[in-house]
């Protein structure tokens, strides 16, 4: 063999081996995963995160006492309300105000009527002695707290001392309606039955005296649950619709009861 052939061999193999290489090279970065590549796109696909859920705001529906399992809340209305008799269940709120509220007992007794007065502890404090008022005249009394905060959106501390230090009762109405579990608790660990109501006029707005009327016969069954108030404002409408569906019920054959707090 020449040396020129030798060396076109050698060469040869040299190359083979270099593309040899070259190949294995190739074929093992194939079998690499390949990183995803970065999208500017939002995928279409959903996530399992949750999003957030608002807090539904509660709207006061009727008288609905809080229970356990164990140990049910007795219903103020219940033992009073039994069988088919006819009867309604008045209620006034943010007294008692030394204007409106004997205005309003006034009403009531006119009638034979009774009814229960959730106040707050600012408003007996302020005006001594209605509340006895109310008492004498056959009615009942709820607490209303003591200032009349939305006790869903203040501290555990304050909350706790507006239901517990206000006015000495067996029912509570927490103002506004606002209410959620730890409120109810409260309200159970303080010896308490929360109460609603099934019809608001709205005579706290002051609508006009046929509007409150016309709200009330509209919308109150028997056994109902009325919410009206004593105090807060000007309450002229609301003493003045008082004796006009007062009036009407009273023919109907309702009786009006206040509830046992």
């Amino acid at each position: 063999m020449s040396r020129k052939f030798a060396a076109i061999v050698a060469t040869g193999v040299a190359l083979a081996v270099v593309v040899g290489s070259l190949l294995v090279l190739a074929l093992g970065h194939d079998r690499q995963p390949k990183p995803a590549a970065a999208s500017t796109q939002t995928s279409s696909t959903p996530t399992n995160t949750p999003s957030p859920t608002p807090t539904p705001t509660e709207t006061p529906t009727g008288n609905a006492p809080p229970s356990t399992p164990h140990q049910p809340a007795p219903n103020p209305t219940a033992a009073i309300a039994q069988g088919n008799k006819k009867v309604l269940f008045f209620s006034f709120g943010d007294g008692p105000d030394p204007l409106w509220t004997p205005q309003i007992l006034q009403v009531l007794g006119k009638h034979g009527a009774h009814a229960t007065f959730f106040e707050l502890g600012e408003m007996q404090a302020a005006h001594p002695g209605l509340r006895e008022q109310v008492l004498a005249a056959g009615n009942t009394i709820g607490s209303h707290s003591i200032t009349h905060p939305q006790l869903t959106a203040i501290s555990p501390a304050r909350r706790h001392h507006e239901i517990f230090d206000g006015p000495r009762s067996t029912c509570f109405r927490p103002p506004y309606g606002a209410t959620n579990p730890k409120v109810r608790a409260d309200i159970r660990a303080a010896g308490m039955v929360q109460v609603l109501w099934d019809v608001d006029p709205r005579d706290w707005a002051r609508p006009g005296v046929s509007a409150i009327v016309r709200n009330i016969l509209t919308h109150t069954r028997n056994h109902n649950v009325i919410l009206m108030h004593d105090g807060g404002g000007n309450r002229a409408e609301t003493v003045a619709a008082l004796d006009q569906v007062l009036t009407v019920f009273k023919a109907q054959g309702y009786t009006f009861a206040a509830m046992d707090c």
